[in-house]
């Protein structure tokens, strides 16, 4: 029933948004029709039916220990949720590395319920299926915890200062059979590729925006995204070899965006073409 709900809000909405660009010869941009969608879309947004698994794998014994994961520190002690994924990623002292929110939870089902990490990580990239599908469900559940609240990534740890600087550099790396990168559509204020519009994300982009919209939902293709989906497809479409997921680069470049989000309210999770 809540997926028939959903569905038809979603046709609704669509029908409005057409009707929304009819009039736009009125004085209805595009960029505000495409606004109007989304915001009617944000009631009953699909992304909730992922939040709600992943509250239940959340609180679920799973894995070989069969235990739950309610005692997984994220940053903020064990188990704590609010406000830790705007603090994310972070350097953690028990791995001696920094990580985002993604690979921190696969340590945590690794550590306390048993899974085999290799598995895990073969299996995270297939967003749609098995424990890629339900890795993505956890990781909405816990970043919801923290909507509404602003990112504060630390850079009192070295490792953290090196994250920072090796993505700055990623981002501005040009390659590639189109000599592209990140700020070819990140670096400059008002662009847009067709309707979207293309935040300039090497500075502060504002609230809700960039690094603070994602997990997000996919209307063009009903999948839920999370910043390592994201981050591979920007690379995809740059016509790069995609990262490893969880590398070091996707974290480099994760602490880049979230430290130049500083301040900015994360609305996750969000709703996307």
């Amino acid at each position: 029933m809540k997926h028939a709900v959903v569905h038809r809000r979603l046709l609704a909405a669509a029908s409005l948004v057409l009707a929304s660009s009819a009039v736009s010869a009125q004085g209805n941009s595009a960029t505000d029709a495409i606004a109007k969608y989304r915001e009617m879309l944000q009631d009953g947004n699909p992304a909730e039916l992922f939040e709600m698994k992943g509250e239940e794998l959340w609180k679920q014994k799973r894995g070989p220990k069969n235990v739950t994961l309610e005692q997984c520190d994220l940053g903020k002690g064990p188990g704590v949720l609010a406000g830790a994924f705007t603090e994310l990623p972070r350097f953690f002292k028990d791995t001696g590395k920094v990580m985002d929110l993604e690979t921190r939870l696969i340590h945590c089902m690794v550590t306390q319920q048993g899974f085999n990490e290799a598995d895990l990580y073969k299996a995270a990239p297939t967003i749609g299926k098995g424990e890629g599908a339900n890795l993505v469900a956890i990781t909405t559940y816990v970043a919801t915890q923290s909507k509404g609240m602003r990112f504060n990534l630390s850079q009192a740890h070295e490792k953290e200062k090196t994250m920072y600087e090796v993505g700055k550099r990623l981002f501005f790396q040009r390659g590639g059979p189109h000599d592209f990168a990140c700020t070819t559509c990140h670096g400059t204020d008002g662009g847009r590729i067709r309707l979207q519009d293309l935040p300039n994300l090497t500075k502060n982009p504002g609230d809700g925006i960039g690094f603070a919209a994602w997990p997000a939902y996919r209307v063009s293709n009903s999948q839920m995204w999370t910043m390592q989906k994201r981050l591979n497809d920007c690379y995809r479409q740059q016509r790069f070899p995609e990262p490893q997921f969880g590398s070091d680069a996707t974290i480099a470049l994760g602490v880049y965006m979230g430290v130049n989000a500083k301040g900015a309210e994360s609305i996750v999770p969000a709703i996307k073409r």
